[in-house]
């Protein structure tokens, strides 16, 4: 199934591009830029590529835009998306670092709604919030939030994580309730991957997966690993799997990747690109 990652890039002199891309080592190459993989959006197309190469699956489009936080670039990616809605063919979009837009993100989702077929929609990161911001929450297929993520979820007032009632560093043994309560608010998408030190694997409000092992510390501290695991469950899904099957699978690779690369605090995510072929494969297994 053909895929579209939606995001953007930290980057003041990056101009909206939209395209077909390839990982060329620690680099993406899309409509004549390169961009180097470390976290963010470039991670998750990264570890998308790769993994869709071990599904012999093609590999997922990309649109993007450089925003440093002035939301300038998110604006133009939200527009781009809404002009050009007729020429949206993809079976599904995964939608990452952008500014959360409450009006641009209502009229994105309206119009890939009004698509016959509508879509499958998987959020994480700046988009997720938007989406829980507009209380469309539950039209989305598919949020992939980590453990603080999981509390704004769970949190029916709060505008943005950093408002969130509680510590967020307690929030980890809590998962459970918080999913719960998302579920009840209407404020999850139908499906969850919730990232963690055991990975929840959520349909409707039930929990129908959980994965704790491999344990790796060392992969905590590294930059990019929760957008590993999007960009893992983003090719899943592009190659067809049924949903809850490729949440369980992407959780249990992200795990075997950091198992098979033994990592050390100084990685980046490209030192685990080369090991994502062995890792997916023993997920499959």
């Amino acid at each position: 199934m053909s895929w579209l990652i939606v995001g953007s890039v930290p980057r003041a002199d990056f101009p909206l591009v939209r395209g077909d891309y390839r990982l060329q080592g620690d680099n993406l190459l899309l409509d004549g830029q390169r961009i180097r993989v470390a976290r963010g959006t470039p991670a998750l197309m990264a570890v998308a590529a790769a993994a869709a190469e071990v599904l012999a699956v093609p590999a997922p489009q990309a649109l993007l835009a450089g925003d440093i936080g002035t939301g300038e670039g998110s604006r133009a990616v939200y527009a781009h998306l809404v002009e050009n809605i007729t020429h949206i063919h993809h079976a599904g979009l995964t939608f990452h670092y952008l500014l959360p837009d409450i009006a641009w993100h209502n009229q994105v989702l309206w119009a890939l709604e009004a698509r016959n077929p509508a879509p499958l929609l998987a959020a994480d990161a700046g988009f997720m919030y938007a989406a829980k911001m507009s209380g469309y929450a539950d039209h989305y297929d598919l949020f992939t939030p980590d453990a603080g993520e999981m509390a704004f979820l769970a949190d029916e007032v709060a505008p943005h994580p950093f408002y969130t009632r509680g510590f967020l560093l307690q929030e980890e043994d809590r998962i459970p309730e918080l999913i719960e309560r998302a579920c009840a608010a209407e404020n999850a998408a139908r499906h969850l991957l919730v990232k963690g030190k055991t990975d929840y694997v959520v349909a409707k409000g039930a929990t129908v997966a959980e994965i704790s092992a491999p344990d790796v510390p060392a992969m905590e501290p590294i930059g990019g690993t929760g957008d590993s695991l999007t960009g893992l469950v983003t090719a899943l899904l592009a190659s067809g799997m049924e949903m809850t099957q490729a949440c369980r699978v992407a959780a249990l690779t992200n795990r075997h990747l950091g198992h098979l690369a033994n990592p050390t605090p100084a990685f980046g995510l490209a030192d685990l690109l080369p090991f994502v072929r062995r890792a997916l494969e023993l997920a499959l297994e």
